[in-house]
């Protein structure tokens, strides 16, 4: 070994007797395990996310499609910060960008969207869609009925006058041929005597 702190063959850029390649390595590894352990606390910080918000996740209801829904109500996170309740669905056999209106109960629509408080119960939903559904028999009927009758109507338009005749009367419409009558009719500003029969002989020698 030489004196004066000369490199030697097991000297190098690290110091006295650690050979270069070899304090490399074991800075590279020391680099390695702190980025593996930063990794580690990071996946045990998303784990244990995780496992809090399946804790405050809560299932207040289930509908006829076998659809779930949950709340999560509001609370304050690590940082102190508020956290707004939350109100979510688990489609039964569709994903969430599949989604369409219609697919889910109007109740459990409204609840989503914040529109009521409360959850629905099935025993609601199926009262209200045996009443939607009255709604809508009726409404087809009274459609049916006033299709029906506009067209007698319209029958009724088109069909051509009778020919009446109404005596008595100054402005009674008149049709057809004109024929004596054996009583005396009036019609206000004229007077027609009645035509005149001669009568048998025999009525008239009694």
């Amino acid at each position: 070994m030489r004196a004066g702190g000369s490199s030697g063959p097991m000297g190098g850029a690290g110091g006295w007797g650690v050979p270069a390649p070899v304090a490399a390595d074991r800075a590279v590894t020391g680099a390695g395990s702190w980025a593996a352990g930063m990794g580690w606390s990071q996946d045990l910080f998303r784990a244990l996310c995780r496992a809090l918000s399946k804790d405050v996740k809560e299932q207040v209801g289930t509908d006829r499609f076998g659809n779930k829904y949950y709340c999560i109500p509001e609370y304050k996170n690590w940082r102190g910060h508020t956290v707004r309740e939350r109100r979510i669905v688990e489609a039964a056999n569709k994903r969430e960008v599949d989604y369409e209106v219609g697919d889910i109960p109007t109740e459990w629509e409204a609840w989503i969207r914040r529109t009521r408080k409360t959850p629905p119960s099935m025993e609601e939903i199926l009262k209200n869609e045996k009443y939607r559904e009255e709604i809508k028999i009726k409404s087809k009927d009274f459609y049916e009925k006033g299709k029906l009758l506009s067209k007698e109507n319209n029958e009724e338009l088109l069909a051509p006058p009778v020919q009446t005749q109404i005596k008595g009367h100054a402005s009674a419409p008149y049709f057809g041929k004109e024929e004596p009558s054996a009583a005396p009719t009036s019609t206000g500003k004229t007077f027609q005597p009645g035509s005149w029969m001669p009568q048998d002989g025999k009525s008239h020698n009694q």
